[in-house]
């Protein structure tokens, strides 16, 4: 009788559970059993497992054959346990020393000849080894620099079974060819991303990851308020509404805000590219997201494409691709209600949870939220010349899509003018661009961080209204205006607070040490809509109610 046992990890979102593999051998009728709540594509690993071995020179061994992963409770899925099951089964056979093998950590997923193939999700499934308290991991050697990210881990990229049976036996490592050294097309990089995934969800769309245009802020004619607006979000993440009628600018204004954002702190790296590896939308040749994503959904995409989910075991949805950047969505009232209502949770916990028969999945979910919209049906209503063509009650309707729980969320709301011909003609003309905006919304930030390093807060957005009412306090009568906005019913108190951070927000881009009353004035203005003491010089963005 022969035993072995090795490791591997199984996903659950993006938070994954070490799983022993262990293999027994027992006299009798030739059998390969595996147990321990495998999936379909698990189940089939028995028949590529044994190809994988005979293919590779070894022996099969003609006995009973039981594979148990354990913990037996926990679901277990894809083809990620190839390798710790084969070397399991060579160490029960006396193949290599089973001793060699018990302490590490193998993923990957063994092609019929023996190539290890590499698989998603490597990064967090290492993270949770080294959590673990494991110290040596085996992977494929097109995600070892994924695997290398994780500090404290010693990592062994491998080709193929062969290579790595020869390292664990001390014998002379073979030499397996490369597909992609006569420049021909790797077929093991299929099993990186999912296919149609990524599209319009990448970690390089509208941030010139992908090494093509970088769209820039001085691209932008005119829009010096909303401009203004996408200041004030980048440097305080505050969540954005942008009003206005169709080709005012709203979605070049959105595509520039990802620009705006300080690069990814390392911590907020690894996070990120955990979400997009197991998503399969991590771009090739790229183990580290290090810039915010952008992430925008067409507006039919259904709740388990946003929030996560769809059969079986949940997977990330546009909230989590979208994790430490931007989540868009253009003609955000032609969203699905419930859709749109969905995000309620995740804007105010920063993850979502997703609950399935195949298990529950929770998800970070910290992103920066963009709306935007037309005024009405025809989108030109409050234009001058052609006039609007739709019934009152049918803009009120339009509009009314948008609950007010969810506006209630969203601290900055703009209404975008039509650019003006004079705007237009002189574009480039003093407009500045994405450089000179995102330098200043990094020195607040930085001013935002210095105020807050010995609390878990790093932004205006997170911190608690009772902190900034009690901890952190404005000038004396800077917030007479807004208290009686709100004593007027015009402001809840969420909406009071959703502008003491704004307001803070605006005195760190001016370089204040406290919000004064122009700052508060400021942040009353973007909250609301509405110019602070021009009559009639702006519209209320809100559906109606209080803000």
């Amino acid at each position: 009788m022969g035993f072995a046992r090795t490791c591997s990890v199984a996903l659950v979102g993006v938070e994954g559970v070490v799983v022993e593999v262990q293999a027994d051998l027992e006299p009798g009728v030739a059998a390969f059993t595996l147990v321990g709540l495998p999936d379909k594509s698990l189940s089939e690993s028995r028949d590529r497992v044994r190809a994988a071995v005979v293919n590779s020179g070894g022996e099969w061994p003609q006995r009973k054959l039981t594979v148990g992963l354990s913990p037996a409770s926990v679901p277990k899925g894809g083809s990620g346990f190839d390798l710790a099951v084969a070397c399991a089964v060579l160490g029960a056979a006396e193949r290599i020393d089973p001793r060699r093998i018990a302490d590490l950590v193998m993923i990957g997923e063994l092609g019929l000849d023996g190539r290890v193939r590499p698989v998603r999700g490597v990064l967090p499934a290492v993270l949770a080894a080294a959590d673990a308290g494991y110290r040596q991991v085996v992977v494929p050697e097109r995600t070892a620099a994924e695997a290398a990210l994780v500090p404290g881990v010693a990592v062994l990229g491998v080709r193929s079974l062969r290579q790595l049976v020869a390292v664990l036996t001390d014998e002379p490592v073979p030499e397996e060819e490369d597909s992609t050294a006569e420049g021909r097309p790797d077929p093991l990089l299929a099993g990186l991303a999912v296919p149609g995934a990524g599209q319009g969800m990448g970690v390089g769309a509208a941030v010139g990851g992908d090494g093509g245009h970088v769209p820039d802020l001085a691209e932008v004619a005119g829009q010096r308020r909303a401009r203004r607006a996408l200041e004030v979000s980048a440097a305080g993440r505050h969540h954005l509404f942008l009003l206005g009628p169709p080709g005012a600018g709203k979605t070049m204004l959105a595509e520039r805000l990802p620009g705006l954002l300080p690069p990814l702190t390392p911590e907020e790296s690894l996070e990120v590219t955990a979400v997009h590896s197991v998503a399969g939308t991590l771009p090739a040749g790229r183990p580290l997201v290090a810039r915010p994503p952008y992430c925008a959904p067409h507006h039919s995409a259904s709740m388990a494409s946003l929030v996560g989910g769809g059969s079986g075991m949940p997977r990330p949805g546009a909230v989590s691709l979208a994790h430490r950047g931007v989540l868009f969505l253009d003609e955000a009232p032609e969203c699905s209600p419930r859709v749109l209502d969905a995000l309620r949770q995740p804007l105010e916990s920063g993850h979502v949870v997703v609950a399935r028969s195949g298990g529950v999945m929770r998800l970070p979910a910290r992103f920066l939220l963009a709306l935007a919209a037309n005024p009405c049906p025809c989108g030109r209503h409050g234009l001058s010349g052609d006039g609007c063509d739709c019934a009152p009650r049918a803009v009120r309707r339009y509009l009314a899509r948008l609950s007010g729980p969810l506006l209630d969320r969203v601290d900055l709301r703009v209404t975008v003018e039509p650019v003006a011909r004079a705007e237009l003609v002189g574009l480039g003309r003093g407009a500045e661009s994405t450089e000179t905006v995102g330098a200043r919304v990094r020195a607040a930030r930085e001013r935002a961080a210095a105020r807050y390093a010995d609390t878990p807060w790093r932004t205006n957005s997170e911190v608690p209204g009772h902190e900034l009412r009690t901890r952190w306090l404005v000038e004396p009568e800077a917030l007479r205006e807004a208290e009686r906005d709100m004593e007027r019913g015009l402001l809840t108190a969420r909406g009071l607070d959703r502008v003491l951070r704004v307001a803070w927000t605006v005195a760190d881009l001016a370089g204040h040490a406290r919000p004064s009353a122009d700052d508060v004035r400021q942040a009353l203005e973007l909250r609301t809509g509405v110019r602070r003491g021009v009559a009639g010089a702006g519209v209320g963005v809100g559906a109606g109610g209080m803000l």
